[in-house]
């Protein structure tokens, strides 16, 4: 394409209108694209042009210069107050750096000798090389600010002079220890848990902290306020009185709120002892965490109940909801199949399915791991005092009075 042929505002139109728009382009330096700017201005006397025909030579400038639509229109500013349009190269001069390279390598070469000593330290050294001992070559550095002397450090020049790796240490907590439990076929060894009840306005809900017996799926659940000491320790307290069979293990994931020495003193004093999750094995509390949403979830659903209602709502628990789990709530237990070939599988079989009390009746010698006080004729008193569907009745009764002192309304959880 040559430009030199474009003399009309209709030769502009036409072109653009024929031509492939990206095969459009001028080539050559800034100083040559402006001058041809000015050349094609004077050419077609732009100033001379209607509305409509200084759009079409607008677009043909833009699209051969490859200028954004600003920078023309500040070109043709520019010509129609001076009938020119020239470069203006403004290149400035930064600020001339205080401390040179010489400077940053000789930092390097005191943090290599004092091994990354603190900056306020390394200030130190490099005064007392200057004042003290008369090492010229410190005469800039010994002045320095501390702040700037760290970012000295992160110079490319002094990064360059000295590299630190370190290798990424574990985290190691002495509390609990990292292994599955083995109850061997013994009550005892319980899974335990946190569930969050939400969020809202930035403020906390309440928690409930879900316990599970491994062999007997002996259910307790309490509601804290926060998963703190302060709050936590009583309530595990409370947990472990609603248990009617001494416990001996206690597994729960990483999280802090069960890993700290408050609660590691408590399992200490009741000779109960304290497992963790391992790293890549996330079945290791499964069970726990198929009881938040097969029982927690579906008591008291997934919306915010504020902090304040969380000792109505563990009196709840008590009265109504760990009753029924534990004496009315029929649940699956495996039986293990072996094949031919020695493979195990587990089957979930109607005829199998019990309450966790009588599974805890079933074991052989039951007596044995109940608490000192506690009996199984007492015990039956408790679980044949109402009929399943009276108590699961009772209980959605006082969760439906529950739900109305919370929010106000008849209301209950999905």
């Amino acid at each position: 394409m040559d430009e030199r042929k474009i003399k009309t505002v209709a030769d502009i139109s036409a072109l653009l209108a024929g031509t492939d728009q990206a095969d459009l382009k001028l080539q050559g330096s800034k100083d040559d694209i402006y001058a041809w700017v000015e050349r094609t201005l004077n050419r077609l006397r732009y100033g001379r042009l209607s509305k409509k025909e200084k759009g079409q030579v607008l677009r043909y400038l833009i699209q051969l210069s490859g200028y954004s639509r600003q920078q023309i229109t500040r070109l043709i500013t520019r010509h129609r107050e001076t009938g020119h349009i020239h470069r203006r190269q403004r290149t400035t001069n930064g600020f001339k750096p205080k401390f040179t390279r010489e400077d940053i390598i000789l930092l390097a070469e005191v943090d290599q000798l004092v091994d990354s000593a603190s900056g306020t330290t390394i200030k130190v050294y490099c005064q007392r090389a200057y004042e003290l001992f008369g090492d010229q070559r410190f005469a800039r550095l010994a002045n320095i600010s501390v702040s700037h002397l760290y970012n000295l450090r992160a110079n490319n020049i002094y990064r360059r002079c000295r590299r630190v790796y370190t290798k990424t240490n574990p985290v190691q907590v002495p509390i609990g220890e990292r292994r599955k439990p083995r109850p061997d076929g013994q009550p005892g060894y319980l899974r335990i848990d946190s569930v969050h009840q939400g969020d809202m306005d930035k403020k906390k809900g309440v928690y409930h902290i879900n316990a599970v017996d491994e062999v007997t799926q002996w259910e307790v659940v309490v509601t804290v306020q926060r998963i703190q000491e302060e709050f936590t320790i009583p309530a595990l307290k409370s947990l472990l009185k609603q248990i009617p069979f001494e416990v001996k293990g206690f597994h729960s994931d990483n999280g802090s709120e069960y890993i700290n020495r408050y609660v590691a003193e408590l399992l200490n004093k009741q000779m109960i002892r304290m497992t963790k999750s391992r790293s890549r094995h996330c079945n290791d509390n499964a069970l726990a965490e198929s009881k938040n949403g097969a029982v927690v979830r579906k008591a008291f659903g997934r919306v915010h109940i504020p902090q304040l209602h969380a000792e109505l709502i563990d009196s709840f628990n008590r009265k109504h909801l760990n009753p029924c789990l534990n004496y009315h709530r029929p649940c699956h237990f495996p039986s293990i199949e072996t094949d031919a070939k020695g493979k195990q599988k587990k089957r979930y079989r109607v005829e199998d399915m019990m309450t966790p009390y009588e599974k805890l009746k079933s074991l052989k010698n039951a007596e044995q791991y109940l608490k000192p006080n506690l009996s199984f004729q007492w015990l039956d008193t408790i679980a044949k005092r109402y009929s399943d569907l009276d108590a699961w009745r009772q209980l959605r009764n006082a969760r439906r009075i529950l739900f109305k002192t919370i929010f106000g309304q008849n209301n209950e959880a999905a």
